[in-house]
């Protein structure tokens, strides 16, 4: 009886250090894939197709570590057969990396999603990989807690940093739009579609020339006439009303400086 308890223990005890030496390289390799996702997604030094090709390869050698996963299944198997419940061993139990594992398929899945999502936002409102990573900047600086969100207080701090000028009611209206579900989160891919819109909307200075250019027929200054017939009464105004005297040339009477106009309401100027 006492060999078959000393065969039995011996038997468990190799269960334990096998159980263990798995354990101990798969707890920190699914730490460290976790890390490595973070910072391939916060990479603002590369294109949206780079960061995608780098995430797909980490995802195929997720999928290819499942089998280590699952020979670590089989020997807690044993473990649970022997009434093995003690590992000094090891820190990791099967449910640590149960529980590590689904959090490292559920976080390269999100991901790529968002890198996806990403892509189609760029090319659907035609904004640049520049602009991007610089909106990707913002966020990285705001996002205190480095897990992809930013809470109220660090969004208005990097709007703030942005140059918005932010009351309560306007801050309000911003944060119906970001967290409409009023989950106290922004998340990135709500702060891009966010700052897109708001650059969509925000017309340039070029823009604004182009536009007068051709209201007043390739012109470089445009007449109160054209103005008044091209315009709302009330915006045609205000135009003639801030417009300088066009310079330069033979002009007819009254021609307006359409170009310092732009420059000056997109610029530094105050009209």
């Amino acid at each position: 009886m006492l060999q078959e308890e000393v065969a039995r223990q011996q038997a468990n005890e190799r269960l334990r250090r096998q159980f263990a030496a798995q354990a101990n390289v798969i707890g920190p390799w699914i730490q460290t894939k976790m890390e490595e996702i973070g910072h391939v997604s916060g990479d603002i030094t590369g294109s949206l197709e780079d960061q995608m090709n780098n995430l797909k390869q980490y995802e195929q050698n997720i999928i290819n570590y499942k089998s280590n996963i699952d020979k670590l299944e089989g020997d807690h198997q044993l473990s649970q057969e022997a009434l093995i419940f003690d590992n000094k061993h090891t820190n990791y139990t099967m449910e640590h990396i149960r529980v590590g594992w689904e959090q490292l398929l559920t976080t390269i899945a999100r991901t790529i999603n968002e890198v996806e999502n990403q892509i189609l936002t760029r090319d659907a409102k035609g904004i640049s990989q520049e602009q991007l990573n610089e909106f990707r900047a913002a966020f990285n600086h705001f996002d205190r807690k480095r897990n992809g969100m930013m809470d109220p207080d660090d969004f208005r701090a990097c709007l703030i940093s942005m140059g918005y000028d932010l009351g309560e009611v306007e801050f309000a209206r911003i944060m119906t739009l970001v967290d409409p579900s009023n989950t106290g989160v922004v998340t990135f891919q709500a702060f891009i579609d966010f700052m897109t819109r708001e650059t969509a909307e925000t017309d340039t200075a070029e823009q604004v020339m182009a536009s007068f250019k051709i209201l007043a027929s390739d012109k470089t200054y445009i007449t109160v006439e054209e103005l008044r017939r091209e315009l709302p009464a009330e915006q045609a105004e205000y135009c003639i009303s801030r417009m300088t005297k066009f310079i330069g040339g033979e002009v007819p009477a009254g021609a307006l400086d359409y170009i310092s106009f732009s420059s000056a309401l997109y610029g530094e100027s105050d009209l």
